[in-house]
């Protein structure tokens, strides 16, 4: 190997990184970086809006109106904070950041909002390690570091104080006229665009994430601001557990990233759930929704009684939620947690996590297969001496690295996507991916069930299984999940719900399995989860509502009656 050139070629590096920019003024600086963030970061953006506008003259202006409102809404932003030691700290920053958050945009699809933000602040390492790429560094190098370096080898003249506020005034004032001038001219066609696609704005990079920032940080003001609420604090027991002559064993297993579409036991296709269709007894609800499109919103909103519609996170993380008011009414809590956290939901009850246990078989590169999860279970239930609520927490389907999330013996669909990279590969080797995971899925939750039905002799036990939310494999060109409710497909949106109850459990509970099959087709949602477990577990309450509990259509009228009063 010849080595001669390098001196050469060190030499040029050299003389690059020491080229002397001539000086300019702020204005230009702002000007030509309002330029590159429209141009380097928002390919996403374009290609969008070429996808919804016209592909002739008509279009084309559309398209040049709508850059050039940008570019003069970018340079008003950037004029203002164009003072000596703030605008080449701020730009770096703003570079830095805008190539991570185009990655991701390019990568997969998301849309940035207050919730996606949510989202990415409560990830775990291990979530955040499945999301790196080489990818990502050479996104960040090319549209972070080198225009940074470019901009700090660049002298910005500046004038003196008075003559650069007057300046940036008369600039500001230019920019502002020229999005009017834009908006009036082409008013009909720019209305109409922005009425139809509220995602535009979710698009627009560096604002989007600036936006999204600005409601998360007054999110967690109000939060920390309000105080702490109490709900249910008259829960107690039904009379008819004074009938009950066993202990008994609910377990509620939240489920990560897993959507009705791809579920073998709800239509699909594939036999994703094959031995879940051979379980005696189980119900599998064909129509439920979910409360949000990511586990930081979906989980605390199911837990609460504000239902979807009323869901605000910053109550939400100072209220109580279902598994207070159930230990409140004297039943032991406990959330196993093979994820990212209970997102607020478990501060007050007991928490057991076992993501990050060292177990040879069942955990590698700190990650844990969902089966740890049931990993001492049989004995929990040798011992247990009093009635219990047990939240199971799923590592799941959650993506992008869903080949990681099962055992290599079941991988029944080939080939399979083994890179976070999904829009560099096909979309079958993905769909194979992350059906699989449903394969795994359906093997820990028949675990479970056969776990459960062995001992019902001497325990009441029962199961409820409801995924957080669903997945996007490619429609729409959308990946994993997290779009703005009002725009998200139905694949983010609807979720598998399983219910399994055992002989002694339906009698203890008063639960008519045979009813629930003939109902399993209404129309649910996780609004439904917080009345129907108190329901189901015989709670007696004011937070109680009756119309919301999806067993009360099937259970006792005598104990209808009782949990209905007020």
């Amino acid at each position: 190997m010849k080595f001669s050139h390098l001196p050469r070629a060190l030499f040029q590096e050299q003389s690059i990184l020491m080229l002397k920019f001539k000086a300019v003024r702020p204005e230009w600086v702002t000007l030509i970086a309002s330029a590159f963030l429209l141009a380097g970061f928002n390919l996403v953006l374009w290609q969008h809006l070429f996808d919804i506008t016209d592909s002739n003259a008509k279009g084309m202006v559309m398209r040049v109106a709508f850059g050039v409102m940008i570019l003069a809404a970018f340079n008003i932003v950037l004029t203002l904070l164009a003072f000596r030691r703030v605008m080449k700290p701020v730009l770096t920053l703003i570079f830095m950041i805008s190539a991570g958050v185009a990655y991701f945009m390019s990568q997969y699809g998301v849309l940035i909002d207050t919730g996606m933000l949510r989202n990415f602040v409560q990830t775990n390492a291990t979530e955040v390690r499945d999301l790196l790429s080489l990818k990502l560094v050479a996104y960040i190098l090319l549209l972070g570091v080198l225009p940074s370096l470019v901009l700090w080898k660049t002298p910005v003249s500046y004038r003196r104080w008075h003559r650069e506020l007057l300046t940036k005034a008369l600039v500001s004032i230019a920019s502002i006229a020229v999005i009017g001038g834009v908006a009036l001219v082409n008013y009909q066609g720019l209305s109409s665009l922005f009425r139809n696609h509220h995602e535009l704005r979710l698009m627009v990079v560096p604002s989007n994430y600036i936006g999204a920032s600005v409601g998360f940080l007054r999110e967690q003001v109000v939060s920390a601001r309000q105080p702490f609420v109490k709900i249910g604090e008259d829960a107690q027991r039904n009379p008819a557990w004074q009938a009950h002559t066993r202990k008994s064993l609910t377990v509620l297993v939240v489920g990560e990233s897993a959507r009705a579409e791809n579920f073998g036991i709800l239509g699909y296709n594939r036999d994703t759930t094959p031995k879940l269709s051979k379980e005696a007894g189980l119900i599998a609800f064909t129509d439920v929704h979910s409360c949000g499109t990511e586990t930081a919103v979906s989980v605390p909103c199911m837990f609460s009684d504000m239902g979807r519609k009323d869901y605000d996170a910053s109550k939400a993380k100072n209220e109580e939620g279902l598994l207070d008011v159930l230990k409140r009414a004297g039943l032991d809590v406990i959330w196993r947690d093979n994820q990212s956290g209970c997102k607020g939901t478990c501060d007050r009850v007991t928490l057991d996590d076992v993501s990050d246990l060292k177990d040879p078989v069942l955990c590698a590169n700190s990650e844990c297969r969902d089966e740890i999860l049931l990993q001492g279970l049989q004995h929990f239930i040798d011992t247990l001496d009093k009635d219990t609520v047990l939240v199971l927490h799923q590592m799941g389907s959650h993506g992008p690295e869903y080949f990681k999330r099962y055992p290599k013996e079941y991988e029944r669909f080939t080939p399979v996507c083994e890179s976070n990279a999904l829009n560099n590969c096909s979309r079958d080797s993905i769909v194979n991916g992350y059906d699989n995971t449903l394969v795994y899925t359906d093997h820990v939750l028949s675990t479970l069930i056969d776990l459960l039905r062995s001992n019902q002799d001497k325990v009441d036990t029962a199961m409820l299984y409801l995924s957080d939310h669903g997945e996007s494999l490619g429609e729409y060109n959308l990946f994993l999940h997290g779009t703005p409710y009002m725009l998200a497909p139905e694949q983010q949106k609807r979720v598998p719900m399983l219910a399994w109850f055992s002989d002694s459990y339906q009698k203890s509970f008063s639960v008519d399995t045979q009813c629930l099959q003939q109902s399993r087709n209404k129309p649910l949602s996780q609004d439904n989860l917080f009345h129907s477990m108190l329901g189901l577990m015989q709670i007696n309450s004011k937070v109680y509502n009756q119309d919301l509990d999806m067993f009360a259509g099937c259970r006792g009228a005598d104990i209808d009656g009782v949990l209905a009063k007020k």
